[in-house]
């Protein structure tokens, strides 16, 4: 058996043998109380050496440790015709990114494939204040015919980082959750899962949810229509006039309180792509339940407004009442410069009623904000040159379309393209981040439901891993993937940053991680050694500063 420790940035592909870790100072791992630290161990075995895997840990860190298989997965898409020349692979293949629970106890047998680079994920997070201090984790791995083992010397610093400081959201779909499970939407069931979800959601520093107070009309082919998963029961009690049942969105509040989320977002009141018609909204009348408003509604229909002229206002004053949050509000996602006019005139149905409320939106074009009709954009990473060259620091968002020179998530990309926007977050200052898929587990347009452990595309259109960060555990509990937990390393970067900042300011904090005044959406090191050594940088920096 061939194997050595490598860290949480390296994607162990299969064919070459992968980078060992870099240990300087004897460490493989360090961080804060509370932050969950990973590190990896590749593995190979020969022909006749078995292939049923047995892992064991032991040392004191041991049961704060969680181990998890790094299984590949089917990429249909794995990078558009024309990329950098900094992706890992991009032709079609299986590429490691889900990470399978193995056991909770310790030990458990895997099966590995023999003749091929494999790996298995170890995530540590201590809370106990105690344990604060230098470790050794004594990782065993054995199999029939072979073993090895191997020892991780990881510190535990005596403080906790502070709270994310921004607002990070990943879209969550509750449909997914239904539909996969095949479990009524609000039942106790569908409850739980989404609870469940949350907590995922949250171990990767997520803290604003799409809150579907409608079906949110996002990414569905014009004419066809996504499960309904509408929080607001609407009943017509006459002609034009509604009342409406708000438990269980209050039940949703209590899941988001609990989970800890600081943020909600309404569903957008508009369609995706130019605000033309009105979302999915199920009304119950005397006859029975009916799609009242939908693609078949225009979005200036006199009738709409009807409906928000009283929808809006209960939901502001019921939200201003039992949710101690913030509340973010979209038009619509993602429109054009050839939108202006339906997007303007959208907006106008419901400007006067949205008085006073925050409003953001997905959008890349500068014409929308400079015009005054979006006052918080949330702009593409590629296209926020001309928003910060005007002196301004938007939100940001990236997704399929942000493939060349900038940060992104995709399997087919090495994870330091993941794990640097959060610095990228810190040193320009965005506010806030979005991305569009948590767990879209459906094709383009939502056409189908997909399996995401079979398809990691949405039916081949979308760079493998874009639609979906998570993936549907069988106990109904999310199995997390590489990108995940790099992405929380990420936003934990942000918080050491930040935590630095307030203690010795802005400038110092930024040196360390500016790469020389270059660091930019479109321009950052691949150099993983540096990465990782900026911020053990940091977090020296921030004990230096409390003594």
């Amino acid at each position: 058996m061939l194997s050595h420790l490598t860290d949480s940035l390296e994607k162990v592909l299969g064919d070459a043998a992968p980078r060992p870790a870099a240990a300087p100072a004897g460490l493989h791992a360090s961080g804060f109380l509370g932050e969950t630290l990973s590190l990896q161990v590749a593995l190979k075995l020969e022909e006749g050496e078995g292939t049923e895997l047995v892992v064991s840990l032991d040392g004191d860190l041991a049961p704060a440790a969680t181990v998890s298989a790094v299984r590949r997965v089917p990429v249909s898409f794995a990078a558009a015709d024309e990329v950098d020349e900094h992706y890992l692979v991009t032709e079609p293949g299986d590429y490691p990114d889900l990470l399978q629970p193995i056991g909770s106890d310790g030990v458990e047998s895997i099966l590995v494939t023999p003749g091929i680079w494999e790996a298995v994920w170890i995530d540590v997070r201590v809370d106990d204040p105690a344990l604060a201090g230098d470790h050794e984790l004594s990782v065993s791995l054995r199999t029939a015919g072979a073993s090895a083992q191997h020892t991780a010397r990881i510190q535990i610093h005596p403080h906790t980082l502070p709270e994310l400081a921004i607002l990070n959201t990943h879209w969550l779909h509750a449909d997914s959750l239904s539909t996969y499970y095949d479990v009524p939407v609000f039942s106790e069931r569908h409850w739980e899962l989404l609870e469940a979800c949350f907590a995922s959601a949250r171990a990767m520093d997520v803290n604003s949810v799409l809150t579907p107070v409608w079906t949110p009309p996002l990414d569905t082919a014009e004419g066809h229509t996504r499960p309904t998963v509408q929080l607001v029961g609407i009943r017509e009690d006459a002609p034009g006039s509604y009342a409406f049942d708000l438990a269980n969105l209050d039940r949703w509040l209590e899941l988001c309180r609990v989970a800890g989320f600081r943020a909600l977002e309404m569903a957008h009141l508009f369609t995706q792509w130019g605000a033309r018609f009105t979302p999915k909204i199920v009304v119950d009348t005397a006859e029975g339940p009916v799609e009242r408003f939908g693609w078949h509604v225009e979005a200036t229909d006199p009738s709409y407004r009807a409906l928000l002229e009283q929808l809006i206002p209960a939901l502001r004053s019921h939200l201003a009442e039992h949710w101690d949050g913030q509340v973010m509000w979209h038009i619509s996602d993602e429109p054009g410069e050839e939108h202006l006019e339906a997007y303007q005139a959208a907006k106008s149905q419901v400007a006067d009623l949205l008085e006073g409320a925050e409003v953001v939106d997905a959008l890349s074009s500068y014409e929308f904000f400079s015009r005054g009709l979006v006052a918080t954009p949330i702009v593409a990473t590629n296209h926020a040159g001309p928003f910060l060259e005007a002196g301004e620091k938007p939100w940001v968002y990236y997704c399929v379309s942000q493939n060349r020179d900038v940060a992104n998530r995709f399997i087919s990309q090495p994870s330091v393209r993941n794990r640097v926007l959060g610095r990228q977050l810190f040193v320009l200052d965005a506010p806030g981040f979005l991305h569009w898929g948590y767990n879209f587990w459906w094709s383009q347009f939502s056409l189908r439901a997909i399996d995401p452990f079979e398809d990691t595309c949405s039916g081949g259109n979308f760079p493998g891993g874009d639609p979906f960060a998570i993936y549907p555990g069988p106990d109904g509990t999310p199995w997390l993937s590489i990108r995940h937990r790099v992405f929380a390393q990420g936003m934990a970067d942000h918080r050491a940053l930040t935590w630095l900042a307030s203690l010795a300011g802005a400038d110092a904090a930024k040196a360390l991680v500016d790469e020389d005044g270059t660091l930019a959406y479109d321009r950052f090191s691949y150099d993983v050694d540096a990465h990782l050594g900026a911020r053990r940088a940091v977090d020296e920096a921030i004990l230096a500063q409390l003594g």
